[in-house]
This record gives C-alpha cells, structure tokens and sequence, in this order.
C-alpha cells in the first residue's frame, strides 16, 4: 500500500502562485508515476498534470500549461505542483495521485482509472 498526504494548499490573489507536496510513504515510489487532479464543487474530477517514474515525462491539462510545473524527488519520496499565475477558475481541492501499471500515452497518464492511491486532497482557492 502507498499513502500520499498533500500539503501546501491556501488562498491567495490572482496571479499569485503556490507550491503544493506530495509525500509518499513505502520503499517503491519511484516505480509510481505520479499526477494531481483536481476538482471543483459540482464538476468532476479533472487532470492536472502528471510525471512517469523516471520524471522523462510531463503532461498537463491545456489550461495550466505554462503556468504548472510538476516535479518530483524520487530520493526524497515526494512530487510536487509549482503553481503560478493563478486564475479564480484553478480553485479546487487539488488531489495527489499515484499509478503502477504502464503507461505511455496522455490517455492513460490523465485518467483517474489509471491511478490506484490517492491523497485526501488540499483546498487551493484563488480570489479575483
């Protein structure tokens, strides 16, 4: 089994910028490729970005590209979401993910299908 604990949610002003971390227990994480979703009151759940084990590579939601970067430290057990710019659209509870099966197309890399643990999530709001 694999935890995940997210942290680094708040509030802040559009254009501001927050840095969310994902903390994951167990001796295999870097065998996990890695995502945050997100999801608003009333909307589903959305993909935000995602990292494969190796960190070789990155994929994003069209409207945070630019804005987001994912990141992770496999020696240190943890992926983080560099998040700036932001706009009132990207409040959310923002969710840490992570998946073992194999992967290498958008597709599965974004699907919620695709991930088998997951965080309890943190609150992000962004003011106008």
């Amino acid at each position: 089994q694999v935890q995940l604990v997210e942290s680094g949610g708040g509030l802040v002003q559009a254009g501001g910028s927050l840095r969310l971390s994902c903390a994951a227990s167990g001796r295999t994480f870097s065998q996990y490729r890695m995502a945050w979703f997100r999801q608003a009151p009333g909307k589903e759940r959305e993909f935000v970005a995602a990292i494969s084990a190796s960190g070789g590579r990155l994929y994003y939601l069209d409207s945070v590209k630019g804005r987001f970067t994912i990141s992770r430290d496999n020696a240190k057990n943890t992926v983080h979401l560099e998040m700036n710019s932001l706009k009132p659209e990207d409040t959310a509870v923002y969710y840490c993910a992570a998946g073992a099966y194999y992967c290498s197309n958008y597709g599965c890399y974004s699907a919620p299908g695709g991930y088998e643990y997951w965080g309890q999530g943190t609150q992000v709001t962004v003011s106008s």
